[in-house]
């Protein structure tokens, strides 16, 4: 049989057979392409991701049969309530990685588009004294942790298909940012047919079916995906191969992320914690922020819109009872990220309603719809909670640890401007903290210098007489007295 044959035969018994209606018109060289998109999906089980997403998306929650509660105490630690836990957690952290079973996930699959850029999110300028991208200031944070524990870390870059050779790229520009070449790890997010709303492939072209990414949540089948085409091995077998036991995942666009968080990690080896996350206090009932929470029962994140307004509002003391609001920031052992394949088809996928261009199986033509005509399906990164045996919630700092990138220059929130001004305060607690005297000047501490604050004694009694970067012994006598 050929693979004309095989795909048309699998396509026809899956009720998708219309894909290949353009066939015969198109290039030998089309062909090739649209034969090989096909064979990569797998159709039957996309059928099956459509019908589950949809009843679950009509779905009339019984909302009496739902038990929606906090957290229990005791899988929840606060810093926030006592920072002073936080040294002996930092500890145990900087052993793991001393012992070089601790690596980073970094969730980098999105573009500036919102941002007024098609370059990747990770490569965006928040116009710092030292022009450092998104990228530099975590690469510097791992290079940085990797002295403090005396140990090697792994960074896993998560791209896309329009992020991908962009990323590397620019990696590569910047030499890595001072890292091993061979511990940057470039995987790629994988994606999903656009289907219309009866569950139908669309076409974007004759020769090419239109697709988006699967949500933040398609790291799960990334890390099982090949590494690389062509070659045996997955980002979970080069985890086990280089003795990885623990994995702290992020995203890109959080400028004051602590990378590979000692504390963070030594909390949820010190928990017993197959996967963890951290929260930061919500601060008020409508803020628009999901929360950890107990659904039945099983951990869950419930979106802002989901839970109802006298839960959002019950006081726990004087604090809001459901106050642990998610900020996409994992822990995982290795041995839980193996298990997920055994549960992930139990997990239902958002449906997006969206405007997809597409081609007119009638005319042939090309159709760019004014209103939503179909659907992306994704999932997210929390909908692995509900499957966890033992859970771990760190509670941290808001002003310290969260600082998202989404909105476009000049929009007052989440955006370049709050981004950096968020990363030159907490750096300008640390300098006053260690006793400089800073006055109105902004002064940049480079990730290399310090990753916590740490390391800054040396600045007491200084007054800074200029703003800039602070990176090296010379930069001292540049901008202060």
């Amino acid at each position: 049989m050929s693979t004309y044959e095989a795909i048309k035969q699998r396509y026809t018994k899956a009720g998708q057979e219309h894909v290949l209606h353009f066939y015969e018109e198109l290039s030998e060289a089309e062909q090739g392409a649209l034969l090989e998109q096909l064979d990569t999906i797998d159709v039957a089980e996309l059928n099956g991701i459509f019908k589950t997403a949809v009843e679950a998306e009509k779905a009339t929650p019984d909302t009496d049969s739902i038990s929606i509660e906090p957290p229990p105490a005791s899988s929840v630690e606060s810093l926030v309530a006592d920072p002073n836990k936080a040294s002996g957690y930092r500890e145990r952290g900087l052993n793991a990685i001393k012992e070089g079973q601790v690596a980073v996930i970094l969730l980098a699959g999105g573009q500036g588009t919102r941002l007024g850029s098609s370059a990747p999110k990770g490569a965006y300028d928040i116009k710092l004294p030292s022009g450092k991208s998104l990228f530099q200031l975590q690469g510097e944070r791992i290079k940085r942790l990797q002295t403090l524990a005396s140990g090697v870390l792994t960074w896993y870059v998560m791209t896309s298909g329009p992020t991908r050779k962009a990323t590397e790229a620019f990696f590569v520009e910047h030499n890595y940012f001072g890292l091993a070449a061979q511990n940057v790890v470039f995987f790629q997010q994988g994606v999903l047919p656009c289907l219309t709303d009866d569950g139908k492939i669309f076409l974007e072209t004759k020769s090419h079916v239109a697709v988006a990414p699967d949500g933040n949540g398609g790291i799960y089948a990334a890390l099982r995906a090949p590494l690389e085409t062509g070659k045996e091995g997955t980002v979970l077998s080069d985890m086990a191969s280089r003795g990885i036991r623990y994995l702290h995942a992020y995203c890109v666009d959080n400028c004051l992320a602590k990378v590979a968080d000692p504390v963070f990690v030594g909390y949820c080896i010190h928990a017993g914690a197959e996967c963890g996350t951290k929260t930061v206090v919500k601060t008020h009932p409508d803020e628009s922020v999901g929360v950890v929470a107990l659904k039945n029962g099983k951990f869950n994140v419930i979106e802002y819109s989901e839970i109802p307004k006298e839960l959002a509002a019950r006081k726990d003391g004087n604090q809001l009872a459901f106050r642990a609001a998610n900020i996409a920031n994992h822990f995982y052992t290795l041995e839980f990220l193996e298990k997920i394949a055994s549960f992930q088809k139990e997990m239902a996928y958002h449906v997006a309603r969206k405007k997809i261009p597409h081609v007119s199986l009638e005319n042939g033509r090309e159709e760019k719809p004014s209103k939503p005509n179909g659907m992306k399906l994704e999932l997210f990164i929390f909908d692995v909670l509900p499957f966890t045996e033992k859970m771990a919630l760190l509670e941290v700092e808001r002003k310290d640890e969260f600082s998202p990138l989404k909105n476009a220059p000049g929009s007052g929130s989440d955006c370049p401007e709050t981004s950096r001004a968020d990363l030159l305060n907490q750096q300008k607690r640390w300098l006053e903290a260690a006793g400089a005297k800073l006055g109105d000047k902004e002064i940049e501490v480079s990730p290399l210098m310090s990753y916590e604050g740490e390391d800054l004694e040396r600045l007491k009694g200084l007054i800074a007489t200029t703003s800039g970067l602070l990176e090296t012994q010379e930069d001292i006598h540049k901008l202060f007295e």
